[in-house]
């Protein structure tokens, strides 16, 4: 039977190294050397025996405890007037006794003594040792450990220092804790009540049920005078750990570690996971933006053609009816008599002045109404340029720079940031970033305002420009059909032909000013768009590698829960 139970316990401590070698692997992948380290410590300590961890602040008698705890007679852990556990002693079972040094912060003693081979002791520095180094190794055993012996001062148990480390331990790592006031034969009776219940009450407050709290006397115990305390101790540690339950109780213990670092993993990949959710939404705020924004823009142009048409009909309306009211058979007879015998210009004469006309009308009219509407135009798209800039500076910022686990992608993130609102800043102080060589070929008459404006504030000067331009050759048709219309025009020829030639060139102009400005005006829009969006280019290959990253990570995280959760079920 007992090697039945023997065969199935080492077929769940492979397992579980299996599983831990899994969660290694996801803390490497996440690039956190120290919990790295700590998974590590974890795995190789599964086949190690059960392992007491004795801490406190210094001068708390820690070393005479370990002494009297051992009973060999021996001063195994150094104790001395001043400090002397200058290094982690990790007090292991050993065939013969030996001292070997794994580096100068922590050392492997060696004792064949019978109850090191179901536990395993390790006694480290003060909690308050100023000593380089000591804590933070000493927070290294604290997740591989099975059960935290925390010793205190029997006079005063209070000190600021040592609580603060009790909560690192208890409510970073939820490890079994048991509270020892030592020294108990330098407090009187009534000092050792108030404080057994002092440390009882500190110790609820920090979340530990039922706690176990044992006053003893190292130095009563080795010299072997009654009331030591320590066969309290002893029977808690036989009747709770040794006899056969430290195995099964190292292994439920290594697999709440694993649990309580996998949740921590947890914990760091929801902000993560927020975060990018965040940047996702910015990033598809800033589509809707553009787009909203390009939207209203381009009814600005439908506006400002709109207003453009008006103009042109109102113009080429009464040039059409002066054309045909000219063109009559009793206009040409007056016009051909009173050119005979007075001053009023021949037919020929007033045709070209009736088309010069309309060319004077449509360039000075419609310019006067496009540089009416370009104004609004112009704000328009600064208002798109400007709620960008705004949006990009109020990005929300979840995971910080400080935080445990992720504190490199965080800093990542920022600097990608960073270098998109520099860019973004950059893209709109730059003249050539709101200029198009299409829309204005007449490139020199625009340079020295342009350099006057300089980025966005440009915008209105190059759209202003439009204005300084031929009316993009709308009369030109028309004038050349009148001309080789009236080139084989005579008083006996084709009067309606003119007329209705006429009035289609002015209906063929109509569709080119509309095509023209609308497609060019549309296509610059839609040009400063792709400009905007492309300052996204790093941000977005951020998103797409987080998307990636997350996905994997989540993934491993998830199935390693699983696997301890059953593992916790079918052990439990």
């Amino acid at each position: 039977m007992a090697q039945l139970i023997d065969a199935q316990l080492q077929a769940t401590r492979a397992r579980l190294e299996e599983i831990i070698k899994n969660l290694h692997e996801l803390t490497l992948r996440i690039g956190h050397d120290e919990m790295a380290q700590t998974v590590s410590e974890l795995r190789n300590r599964i086949f190690e025996p059960f392992m007491f961890v004795i801490v406190g602040e210094v001068k708390a008698g820690k070393s005479s405890f370990v002494n009297a705890l051992l009973a060999t007679g021996q001063e195994i852990a150094k104790a001395a007037p001043q400090p002397m556990t200058d290094t982690i002693q990790q007090i292991i079972y050993g065939e013969e006794q030996r001292e070997v040094e794994i580096n100068p912060y922590l050392k492997k003693i060696f004792l064949p003594v019978e109850i090191l081979k179901e536990i395993a002791i390790v006694d480290t520095p003060g909690t308050n040792t100023i000593v380089e180094h000591h804590q933070d190794i000493t927070e290294q055993f604290i997740p591989a450990s099975d059960l935290i012996v925390f010793v205190f001062e029997a006079k005063n148990p209070y000190r600021q220092s040592a609580w603060d480390f009790f909560k690192y331990i208890h409510g970073d790592w939820k490890k079994k804790t048991i509270f020892v006031l030592q020294q108990k034969d330098l407090a009187t009776d009534n000092e050792l009540e108030t404080n057994i219940e002092g440390v009882r009450n500190k110790a609820i407050q920090e979340g530990v049920e039922n706690p176990n709290v044992f006053a003893v006397s190292a130095k009563r115990e080795q010299e072997d005078i009654p009331d030591s305390g320590f066969g309290t101790l002893r029977q808690y540690i036989t009747e709770n750990i040794t006899g056969g339950q430290a195995p099964r109780l190292k292994l439920n213990n290594s697999i709440i570690t694993a649990q309580t670092i996998n949740e921590r993993i947890a914990g760091g990949l929801e902000l993560r996971r927020d975060q990018f959710d965040a940047d996702t939404r910015f990033r598809s705020d800033i589509q809707e933006t553009l787009s909203e924004q390009t939207g209203q823009s381009n009814k600005q142009v439908d506006l400002m053609v709109e207003n453009l048409l008006h103009t042109y009909d109102n113009i080429t309306r009464e040039k059409l009816e002066e054309l045909r009211s000219g063109m009559s058979m009793f206009g040409l007879l007056k016009r051909s008599l009173s050119s005979t015998f007075g001053s009023t210009p021949d037919a020929k004469t007033w045709l070209g002045g009736l088309a010069s006309e309309l060319e004077d009308d449509l360039n000075t009219k419609l310019k006067a109404r496009l540089n009416d509407n370009v104004i609004d135009l112009a704000e328009s798209i600064q208002q798109m340029v400007k709620v960008i800039d705004l949006k990009i500076r109020s990005s929300e910022t979840i995971l910080k720079n400080d935080h445990e686990l992720f504190s490199d992608i965080a800093e990542r993130r920022e600097n990608v940031l960073r270098d998109l609102q520099d860019q973004f800043n950059r893209f709109v102080s730059k003249t050539e970033s709101f200029t198009d060589d299409e829309l204005f070929a007449d490139r020199e008459n625009l340079t020295p305002n342009l350099a006057a404006g300089g980025g966005i504030a440009a915008l209105g000067v190059v759209l202003m420009a439009l204005s300084t331009l031929p009316v993009l050759d709308v009369t030109g048709g028309i004038l050349t059909t009148v001309g080789v219309l009236f080139a084989g025009f005579s008083t006996r020829g084709k009067r309606k032909r003119i007329v209705d030639g006429f009035e289609a060139e002015i209906a063929v102009g109509r569709d080119r000013l509309a095509t023209d400005l609308e497609e060019k005006l549309k296509s610059y829009i839609s040009t400063l768009r792709t400009r905007i969006e492309s300052n996204f280019t790093r941000f977005d290959e951020m998103l797409g590698r987080e998307e990636k990253n997350l996905a994997i990570l989540e993934g491993s995280h998830k199935e390693i829960e699983a696997q301890l959760e059953e593992m916790s079920l079918s052990d439990g």
